[in-house]
Parts: structure tokens; sequence; C-alpha cells
């Protein structure tokens, strides 16, 4: 890589080296790539050319071909000359060699030379000249127009809108209706629509003569710089080619007003299309430039007005690769791009488009912008054309569409005419700023008719628009107030000027339709009408949708699932019915009377209320309207809570009744020889209570509601432009888990003491309770099942029918098994043995009868599980012996009266007595009418 070696400096000047030390300077000969010097000038002098040089990877320095000389400065005071004009030759600063030619305004004379140069001194060389009065003058007073046309640069618009602009000078000069005593006259620049380059050009405009009654700037940015400076001198600041929303800011840009609408007036029309075609949610794309970003900002304002959501936001600077990627990732439709004409291709090279998208843009790109050949992009004329059909444009109405003779008394088409023939037969698409010519033509044609409008109020103050200065407010007042109440019919249409200063215009709606752009509507703003062609078309069956169509679906729980089920629940409720009835018609024979048939009962409807809870628990939204739904939960919570506590309670009593006595130290056995079953009841109720107590708690402090569960989102199988949303319908509450904690903890530990209470109780035998065996494999079946079904629900609550089925079946199996196991064996014994006959007989036959086998063991054990301490026989009689004493004659029963065994006493060895010695009575007594014995 070559380096620059070191230059020399300009006369009278030096040169800046940054970074290096007078040291370094002195010895260095050659400097890297990219390194800058700075020249500087002595004294007064300043640097006439580049001022700032810097090497090149060729070994070179930049703009060598530019002389920098440090050179003295004339006064400027000799650049501008009351009621005449100063060219100033060459432009920029009045250095050594500068020409100023001298020329004063029509009525004036020029007295002194009309010449003057600059000196090496920095001195003029002839004294300044004056413009005299014309006292013989009778002609028209000057009024300057001070304009910026921007003849290059990024949009070349003066190249029509100079032109334009001229035509209209000639015309209102010409009429004698208009400013009879006055001659506008354009003053203008080549801005090159760049802020560093017309802040120069503004400089000279503001500080040689003549005063400029008015400024007319071009592009936004330097439309953006003018106004804001030109306040400090009094001027009205009028635009014909700004879009920029920033310049709507009264607070910032008093005086500034525009015939080009803000770019903002694409926004109601962009709003009323989303409305006519049903879309409520929007993408946005846009380059990050002032303008764009102003004009995003006014369209997120409308569309939150509108209820229309932008779900996607996305910028660039100059690569839009990254974010049209984001738009089609996050499934953007409907997509507003703002960004010039050159980003335009660079985002459609991306390859989002087809028939489910719809772009919005820009109107004023040219019409073949996307058949122009752009070397950054590899793509085809066909690939882009294919790419952008479709797309809706919105743009300004800047010609009116109507055959009207406004106040240039021209048509729009007879404008278009006189401009061509001033263009010189320029092709239209070729020339900068063709489009916005007819904004310029109105532009001066409303500087006219307002200046028109003052000269009478003036007048009446005693003044004159010639007497205006910089530093006179009130001409500038009336020129402002003029302004603000324009209305007239124009080429470009009718114009007036809203409360910021900005035309109000007429929008028109283009389509892309086979390769040419196609009028498809207007739309008014000022009123809200759309005026619609109906000639829209689409790549499908019409306008697509805003997203991807999401249809909701609610999960139901299969149907044959849930009548199969019901049917098992249904069975098993009469299953319950049976034994409930069963039991109760059967609660005065003996032997059921031993099982304690009431907390028999209660098991019956305990498994009956549980079979019942099946019911609701299979009941969902396809049964029963969101309303009633948390209806439905409170059936499913209460019968499953209450059936439990009647089912298992009244086992889990039983089982920890006999525990408790036969668990007991021998001084306290002679407290339990009688059972109290008000006990056994009271403990049920006291289970009962709590769960009605605890669900009561929970249902006024977190009552349940309805909650909807949403699913991965699903496609179908068609080729549609849908997504299927699955919903799933829960019970839930705000403290669900701790309201299910507090209930499963406190049901758990119930469980696992039945299950220790059954263990321990499994060798025990008793008459009193004869079937609590039974009752610890019931309880056995109950736990088990439920500590595994509650877990496996929670995991499976999500699908309704594994849910379901688990939950379901595992309620109908607790009580099927419970039914079964509680009752069948009485039912069978009865049915077999016959013993469902009168209790006369049944006491008859027991006390009779010396082999019972089974009663006998039952009593053997009982006496067993009694004496702690007994020493235990061995044989077929272990346990304690039991020996039955014969009836005395005095206690015979009577023919006609039944006896039955009145009371059991327990008689328990004396100290060295082995249990064969236990005698065990049984004393019978009868009773008037239904033969039961009374103890002795």
């Amino acid at each position: 890589m070559k380096r620059c070696t070191i230059i020399r400096p300009p006369r009278d000047g030096g040169i800046r080296y940054r970074g290096l030390t007078q040291e370094q300077i002195r010895s260095v000969e050659i400097l890297p790539v990219d390194y800058e010097i700075e020249y500087i000038c002595r004294g007064s002098r300043i640097i006439v050319g580049p001022k700032v040089r810097k090497c090149l990877p060729n070994g070179t320095w930049t703009d060598m071909n530019q002389l920098s000389r440090c050179l003295m400065v004339c006064p400027r005071s000799w650049m501008s000359l009351e009621n005449g004009r100063v060219a100033l030759q060459p432009p920029g600063q009045p250095v050594e060699g500068t020409v100023l030619q001298y020329s004063c305004h029509a009525g004036f004379l020029l007295e002194g030379f009309n010449l003057t140069h600059c000196t090496k001194l920095g001195k003029w060389d002839s004294p300044k000249p004056l413009c005299v009065y014309d006292s013989n003058y009778t002609g028209k007073k000057k009024l300057y127009i001070g304009a910026l046309f921007p003849m290059s640069g990024g949009w070349p618009g003066g190249q029509a809108c100079l032109p334009a602009a001229q035509m209209a000078l000639d015309l209102v000069n010409n009429r004698s209706d208009i400013l009879p005593d006055y001659e506008l006259e354009l003053i203008h620049y080549d801005s090159m629509c760049d802020p560093g380059e017309a802040t120069k050009l503004l400089y000279d405009l503001l500080y040689t003569e003549p005063i400029k009654i008015v400024l007319m700037p071009g592009c936004s940015s330097v439309s953006t710089l003018v106004a804001e400076a030109a306040r400090m001198w009094n001027l009205i600041v009028f635009s014909y080619g700004s879009s920029s929303p920033a310049l709507s800011n009264r607070q910032r840009f008093p005086t500034f007003f525009r015939t080009h609408p803000s770019a903002t007036l694409h926004n109601p029309t962009r709003v009323r299309l989303f409305q006519k075609w049903g879309w409520t949610k929007i993408a946005t794309i846009q380059q990050t430039t002032e303008v764009f970003t102003s004009t995003l900002d006014d369209l997120e304002e409308r569309v939150k007005a509108a209820d229309i959501e932008i779900s996607v936001r996305q910028s660039f600077l100059t690569d839009p690769a990254v974010a049209v990627k984001n738009l089609k990732r996050q499934d953007a439709r409907i997509i507003v791009g703002l960004f010039y004409e050159t980003e335009a291709r660079k985002v459609f090279k991306e390859k989002l488009y087809g028939k489910k998208y719809v772009w919005f843009l820009i109107g004023w790109y040219a019409d073949n912008w996307f058949k122009i050949k752009d070397p950054a992009i590899n793509c085809t004329v066909e690939n882009m054309t294919e790419a952008v059909e479709g797309h809706i444009t919105t743009e300004i109405v800047m010609l009116n569409p109507e055959t009207v003779r406004g106040a240039s008394n021209l048509t729009s088409q007879e404008f278009l005419a006189q401009l061509m023939s001033r263009l010189g037969g320029k092709n239209p698409e070729e020339t900068g700023g063709f489009q916005e010519a007819p904004l310029a033509y109105d532009a001066v044609w409303a500087l006219a008719l307002a200046l028109n409008k003052t000269v009478a109020p003036l007048r009446a103050k005693g003044w004159g628009l010639e007497d205006f200065n910089y530093n006179n407010k009130d001409i500038t007042a009336e020129i402002y107030r003029a302004l603000n109440t324009s209305s007239f019919e124009g080429v470009s249409g009718h114009v007036v000027f809203d409360a910021q200063g900005s035309r109000m215009a007429w929008t028109l709606i283009e389509q892309l339709q086979g390769g040419s752009y196609k009028k498809i509507g207007y739309y008014d703003s000022t009123k809200g009408n759309l005026s619609w062609y109906g000639n829209d078309k689409w790549i499908g069956l019409g306008p697509p949708a805003d997203q991807t169509k999401v249809i909701e679906e609610f999960r139901y729980l299969s149907q044959k699932l849930f009548v199969s089920v019901s049917v098992f629940a249904g069975v098993g409720i009469l299953l319950g019915i049976v034994c409930l009835s069963f039991n109760i018609y059967n609660s005065s024979v003996r032997y059921i009377q031993n099982s304690q048939p009431y907390l028999n009962n209660m098991t019956a409807v305990g498994c009956v209320l549980a079979l019942a809870a099946v019911f609701p628990l299979g009941i969902d939204g396809l049964h029963v309207h969101r309303s009633q739904f948390p209806v439905v939960c409170q059936f499913r919570l209460w019968l499953l809570g209450l059936g439990f506590s009647l089912a298992y309670g009244s086992m889990f009593t039983k089982i920890w009744w006999v525990h408790t006595v036969f668990t007991k130290k021998d001084e306290k056995k002679e407290k339990r020889k009688h059972l109290e079953p008000w006990k056994l009841y009271v403990t049920v109720a006291v289970l009962l209570a709590i769960d009605v107590i605890s669900l009561l708690i929970w249902q006024i402090m977190d009552p349940l509601h309805i909650t909807v569960e949403q699913f991965t989102k699903e496609a179908p199988k068609e080729d549609l432009d849908v997504l299927i949303q699955p919903l799933l319908e829960h019970c839930s509450s705000k403290k669900m888990n701790t309201w299910l904690g507090v209930v499963y903890g406190y049901k758990g530990l119930l469980l696992l003491l039945g299950i220790f209470l059954a263990y321990e109780t499994k060798s025990i035998s008793t008459e009193k309770i004869n079937d609590h065996r039974a009752v610890g494999m019931a309880i056995y079946n109950v736990a088990v099942l439920c500590m595994i079904t509650a877990p496996v629900t929670m995991i499976l609550s999500s699908q309704q029918d594994a849910s379901f089925a688990f939950a379901s079946l595992a309620i109908i199996f607790s009580v099927y098994i419970t039914l079964v196991v509680l009752f069948v064996p009485k039912i069978r014994r009865l049915v077999t043995r016959g013993e469902w006959q009168s209790e006369q007989q049944d006491t008859l036959k027991t006390a009779s009868s010396t082999n019972n086998n089974d009663e006998e063991k039952s009593r053997q054990l009982e006496q067993g599980g009694e004496s702690d301490g007994a020493t235990k026989p061995t044989g077929r009689a272990s346990g304690l012996a039991c020996s039955q004493t014969h009836l005395s004659p005095e206690s015979k029963p009577e023919p006609q009266r039944p006896v039955v065994p009145a009371r059991t006493t327990w008689i328990q060895p004396r100290d060295g007595q082995t249990a064969s010695g236990t005698i065990f009575l049984q004393l019978f007594q009868p009773l008037p009418g239904r033969g039961e014995a009374k103890p002795k």
C-alpha cells in the first residue's frame, strides 16, 4: 500500500498535522493512508479552496486539482446595495480577485462605478455606488422572491418546478387585477437539495440586496433549515416540494406554508382502505430517515384511534434484508412500506410477495421504477414485475383531475401543454419534479393572491408592500393572515391550508395491475369521502386476510367414552341403591346388626354420591353454556367431597374403632365392654363436617370459575390459510393449587392412616363389627386408587379423554369393589344359609348349636385379642377357650315369645388361670311383643 509524501503549505499559511509533535513533523516525510492535514492561514486571511486533504490509497491527496490559497477578505458591506442588486463573481467569499457588479431596481438610477474589485490588501478598488430614486419613473415597484430550486442532487425537482414558477410569474405580472402596482421577480439558486449548500445560499439571499419579501425552498431538508432561520428575519417561507411531517410544527416553524401536502396526508387514506377491506392488523417497514419516521409516528396514532394494530414495525438504514425476513417470520400480511425508490427494489428482491400479501407504497415513484435495471440487485425485470404486482400506492393529487379553470384561467391540461413547451420537448419521466410542477405553479399564485389581499389593509395603515424590511413584523403578519385564509382553484386542485400551513388535498389511490398503474379511487380527507371505482384486482379470490386466520376449536370429551362410563356409573348407582335397600330391609337380622348397618348405609350413600359425580365430570361446553359451567364445577367438587367423606369416613370409623378397642392396655379393658354406636356416628359426622366447612370456605373465598387452556396452533390438512387454536375448558380458582394442596394433604393423611389401621387389625375378629376385614380390603382399594389417580389426573389434565377416563374409572372401580366387598358377602350368606329368618329362630339356633365353628373361632379370636398377657394354648382351640352354659329351666323361653341375646358378659381369667377356664355366658330374657331378651 502506497503512502503520501508531505505537501507544501500555501503562501501566507501553514499545515496542521493532526497527532504529530513539532519534532515528528520535522523528521517525517511520508504519511499513512487516511491521514488528514488541515490548512491554516495567518492573520485575517481565509482559505479559498479545500481546507482539509486526505491521503488516498494510491499515494495522492484529495482534491489536488483545486488550489488552496490564503487570501485577504474584503468588507462585506460592499455586497449589499439599497434599492439595487449586487452580482458576485465568482460566488462565495469576497476575497482577492472577487468582482462585484452593481445594478439598481426599476425606478432608481445608479450613481458611481458599477464594478469594483477586491485587491490583495483586502480592500475594494472603488467606492460603493448608490441607487437614487428616479423622479421621472412611473412603472411598477418590484417585489423579490428568494427561491432555492434543486436542479441536481437527491431530488432534482427544480428541473420542472422552476419553469412552472416562471410561467406563473409571467401570468401574474401581466394581470391588471392582481398587484397592479407591483411586479414579482424571482431570484433563485441551485440548492442541490443539500442543507449545507442551502445554508450558504440562504446567507447570500439575506445579506445581499434586494430585500426578499418571501423565501421559496424546495425539498424537505432545505425547507427545514430555511423555515427555522426565516423567523429571525420575519420572512414568510412558502415551499412547493416539502412533504416532511416535521414541518407541520407551528412552534418551530411559525411562518411556514406549503402547497405540497404533508406525507401524513397518505395516512387517512391508508386507514380508510384498511377499514374498507376489514383489516385490523398491519405491519410497517421504513427507511430510517426523518420524513418516514414522522410519517410512521402519525400513522401509528391514526390506526390506534381506528382500533387497528401495528403488529410488526421494522426499520433499516441501507439493507432491508433482515427487516424483510423479520416481517415474513412474524406473519406480516398487510405491509406499509416507507422508503425511497432505490430501496424499494432491494425490499422486493427478498421475495416477500404473493396472494397472501398486500404492500402499500408511496405514489411518487416513477411509473417504471420496478423496470429499471439496478446493479445493486440480482433480479430480472420479469421477476421484479411479478414481485410488485397488485401493490397499492397512495399519491397526493398534484394535478386537478377535473376540467376546471381556476385563478390562473388555465385548466390542468392546458397547464401541462404550456409546461411541455417550456421544457423544450424533454421526456417528463426524465425531468425531475415534473409531478410537483403544478404545486410550484400554484405556490406562486397563492403568494400573488395573498400579497394582493394585503395591499388594502397596509394602505389603510399608511404602508405599502415596498416598505417591507426584515424588521417589519406588521407586514409579515398581514401576509401570514392572507395566506392562512387562502382558498382558490389551482391546476393542482383546490388550494387551502390547515392550521399548520400544510396543503389539504385529495389522495389518488392506484394499484399495479398487469405491470401498469390503474386508478382505483380518490379520497378527500377534508370531507372523509372515498370515491371508489371498484376495479381493484387481487391474485386470489379477493383481498387477503390481514393475518393467518386462527379458528378457535374447543376440545370436548368423547361422547362414546362419556356414554360408556355413564352406563357403568349408572349400573353402579343401581347397585348401591340395591345394597342400601338390602341393608335397610335386613337391619333387624343379627348378622347385619353386627356389621353396624347405619355405617354401611352411609357407605352406600357415599358410593352413590361418588358415582353421581362421574356425570358432571363428563359435562363440558358441549352440553352447557359457559355461564353455567361454574355450577357444573361446584357439583363435581361437592359430590366427590361428600361422597368420599361418607363412604370412606364410615369405613375409616369402623376400622379406627376396632383398632382403638383391641389395642388398649389391660387396665382399661373393662371400659370397652360396651360398643356405643353414637360415637361411631359422631366420628363420621366430624369427618363430614370438616369437608363441608372446608368446601364452604373454599367456595366463599375463592369460588370456582371457568378457565380456558390454549394449546399450540395446528395447521389443517387442507391447503387453507388458517390455523386451528385448540382450547380446553377447566374448573379453576385463583389459588387452586393451595386449596388442592390442603384437600389432598388432609385426604392423603386420612388414607394413609386408614391403610395403617387396616393392616394393624387384619388378624382381629369381633362379632360387634363382623365385617371389618372387608372394610380393610375396601380401604386398601380406595387408598391405592386415590393415591394413584390424584397425581395422574393432574398430569393428564390437558388430555380431556384420558383424564376423564382415568378419574371416572378409578371412582367406579373403587365404588364397585367397596360395594362388592362389603355387601355381596352379606347377601350371599343370607341367601346360602337362610339367615334372614326371625330373630327368635336365629337365636335359638345359635344358642343350641355347639358346633358353629365360625362363631366359635370369632369368639376365640376376640378373647385372644383381649387377653394381652394370657398364656395361649396350642391346637385347634388356640386363643381363649369358650364353654357355653346350659339354660336353666327358669330361663327357658316361652313358646309364644322369641328370645334374643340381651347382653354379652366377658369374664376375664383370674391370675394363674389359663384361658380355658374362661366362661362365656349368654343370658336371654324374653321381651313382650318382639321376643327381645333383656339382661338380668
